[in-house]
């Protein structure tokens, strides 16, 4: 004897292979057009996103840029002598460096570069992930 079922799921069940009233080539039809939607609309969101970052570089890689004048500007007074002052000016030099590459290189060209050096360091690309993974999902259920 077949289960009962509330009478709201008499279409979607007439609509299922092999029921009466929808024959299996009708469903897969309908879905691999909810599919193609599904895949039409992440693309969508994929370029909304990147046109975004895109927008934002310029005024990020100027930031970087700013910080890193403040820390040349700052290293020289800070206590800890010579050693100090060379690891400022070292951070400040990266800064700078990675200013420069926000700048010059789309969103585009910095996935190509995040794929290349994954492809190179895949273990230290997974502890990477990891790590952030890890902070991410502290920070989330710390908001929670």
């Amino acid at each position: 004897m077949p289960e009962s079922y509330p009478p709201e799921l008499d279409e979607t069940f007439a609509n299922m292979p092999g029921q009466a009233g929808g024959s299996g080539s009708e469903w897969k039809a309908r879905v691999s057009e909810t599919a193609d939607k599904a895949k039409d609309k992440a693309q969508e969101v994929g370029r909304n996103v990147q046109a975004k970052i895109d927008r934002s570089r310029v005024p990020a890689a100027q930031t970087l840029q700013n910080a890193a004048s403040a820390l040349h500007e700052k290293a020289d007074g800070l206590p800890g002598g010579e050693t100090v002052a060379g690891v400022v000016h070292k951070t400040a030099d990266t800064m700078q460096a990675t200013a420069e590459y926000v700048r010059k290189h789309d969103m585009q060209d910095m996935m190509s570069d995040v794929e290349v050096f994954v492809r190179k360091h895949p273990a230290q690309s997974l502890l990477a992930a990891a790590a952030v993974g890890f902070l991410i999902g502290r920070n989330v259920r710390r908001d929670e």
